[in-house]
């Protein structure tokens, strides 16, 4: 059905060309359509690029316990079982050089069962850009800091396949102030996510050990996995 429609519009140019293209010369004799040059590529914009990081930001700061209080996304996963996601705490281990990844574990639970997911954040050349490799280039997460006061919240893009999910954590599940949740949702609305697309979490619950037979890396999830609307964590 598509390359029928392609198929059309072509036609449907040529036709138009023919018609309209051309100019009568003098004596009846149609002069030739001068080629036209095709206009250049608009160069590609990273979305994550367009976000501000915190300024003079102090990656050891974020080191610590994160627990996940919304989320914002267009996702299709969360779209469908956004009413069911399950409690999620981050810890971030900092680099112990200055240029080192930061390791980072996530624990949720699914299908009744605690799940840890190991990852590594990867530092830029821009402050509070870091990048989450996966199995191929297309497949890399963009992450970018962008605001945090270190010691009560955070707020993180995630940039895949060039679909942002908007993360805000919290150092305690219980002293987050309203302006923060404030300007969390504002925020969003600049992305183009409204109240719908804002997915609050549980803030009880969470996992503590969690088994060997259930602890994941990364690079098995994009090898099992190949869907840019999980949002699993």
């Amino acid at each position: 059905m598509a390359g029928m429609w392609r198929y059309m519009v072509a036609v449907v140019l040529l036709v138009c060309v023919g018609l309209w293209g051309s100019t009568e010369a003098v004596g009846g004799a149609k002069s030739r359509p001068r080629p036209q040059r095709r206009p250049p590529k608009k160069p590609k914009v990273n979305p994550s690029d367009q976000i501000p990081p915190v300024q003079n930001i102090d990656i050891q700061q974020m080191g610590g316990t994160w627990y996940l209080l919304t989320s914002a996304s267009k996702c299709s996963y969360l779209m469908k079982h956004g009413t069911k996601v399950e409690p999620t705490v981050m810890i971030l281990s900092t680099p112990s050089t200055p240029n080192g990844p930061l390791s980072v574990s996530t624990k949720t639970r699914h299908n009744h069962q605690c799940w840890e997911i190991l990852q590594v954040y990867n530092l830029t050349p821009t402050p509070g850009h870091l990048t989450l490799k996966g199995l191929r280039p297309e497949l890399d997460t963009d992450i970018v800091i962008r605001e945090t006061d270190y010691t009560s919240y955070a707020i993180i893009y995630y940039q895949k396949l060039g679909k942002i999910t908007m993360k805000l954590y919290a150092r305690s599940v219980d002293d987050l102030s309203e302006p923060v949740l404030a300007k969390f949702e504002e925020l969003a609305e600049k992305q183009g996510m409204g109240l719908a697309y804002l997915f609050p979490f549980p803030t009880y619950s969470h996992c503590g050990s969690v088994e060997k037979d259930y602890v994941i890396r990364q690079a098995m999830i994009d090898s099992m996995v190949y869907d840019s609307d999980l949002d699993f964590i």
